[in-house]
């Protein structure tokens, strides 16, 4: 995804951030060293996912997470933690799950790039 992003999607994703709940990766990890349940959903395009993705990680894009969401994760309960290449389209992500009925969605702010950028390991599709 482009660095400069419209003021338009930049002002969409502003609206949604007051709705949702967004951590960041270090609360993440935390939450994984901690034992605490929960899905981490790689919401970028197919091509980004087999590219590198966050260990454990589930892929479910945003073209597709609201198709498919509920036949992969039946109980609104779960703890979902997206994430996209910055935090931006995770957000927009969280904002329509949580539209349709689930309860505990979480954006991670930052992203696959931020991930990248404090060394953290990947996983690459072979």
């Amino acid at each position: 995804m482009s660095a400069q992003h419209s003021s338009g999607f930049l002002n969409l994703v502003n609206q949604v951030r007051a709705q949702i709940k967004e951590i960041d990766i270090e609360t993440m990890l935390e939450m994984k060293e901690q034992d605490q349940a929960f899905v981490l959903i790689d919401v970028r395009e197919q091509n980004e996912w087999a590219a590198g993705h966050i260990p454990d990680a589930t892929y479910l894009g945003k073209g597709i997470i609201e198709r498919d969401i509920e036949s992969q994760f039946p109980d609104k309960a779960t703890k979902l933690v997206l994430y996209c290449g910055g935090g931006y389209r995770s957000a927009l992500a969280a904002d329509n799950l949580q539209k349709m009925g689930y309860t505990n969605v979480i954006s991670m702010d930052g992203g696959y790039r931020r991930w990248l950028s404090l060394g953290h390991r990947v996983e690459v599709d072979v």
